[in-house]
């Protein structure tokens, strides 16, 4: 089943269980998916985006929210943070297994490797093979440091 099928059959699901917070993440889901459908559209793309866009979008979703959990919580608005951190459960529900640190050092040396890389001009194209073959299975911000360590 497509992803977006899936979120859409889960927010049905939501609805008639009743779960009001689950159901309001997964609204806040398919908002985002709408709203980048119709950008989408303006370049020409009818059909919309593709499982690859959704899970980009997840996964800025959850960097979001990580972000304000950690705010809240030096703010000391507890309750806040824990809002977030339940729509971060909700939103990893839909987004494939992280990958572990060492996983992540066998994928950036496989694309070195298959790249040719030898320097550090090289790292553009080693993040973008990166993303295309692991969206939402890595954080791309602690990936870069890892992949310049190796190529520096």
């Amino acid at each position: 089943m497509a992803l977006r099928e899936e979120i859409n059959s889960s927010l049905k699901q939501a609805m008639r269980d009743r779960a009001a917070d689950r159901l309001s993440t997964l609204r806040l889901i398919m908002a985002a998916i709408k709203d980048r459908d119709i950008a989408a559209r303006g370049e020409g793309a009818e059909e919309g985006v593709g499982d690859d866009e959704i899970l980009a979008i997840l996964s800025k979703m959850v960097k979001q929210r990580q972000e304000s959990a950690r705010t809240y919580e030096e703010g000391g608005r507890l309750d806040l943070a824990e809002r977030e951190l339940g729509e971060i459960t909700v939103i990893e529900e839909y987004l494939p297994k992280q990958l572990g640190d060492d996983e992540i050092a066998a994928a950036i040396d496989a694309a070195i490797a298959e790249i040719g890389a030898s320097s550090i001009r090289d790292m553009g194209k080693i993040m973008g093979a990166l993303k295309s073959k692991y969206t939402g299975q890595m954080d791309f911000g602690k990936v870069g440091p890892m992949v310049k360590n190796q190529l520096g």
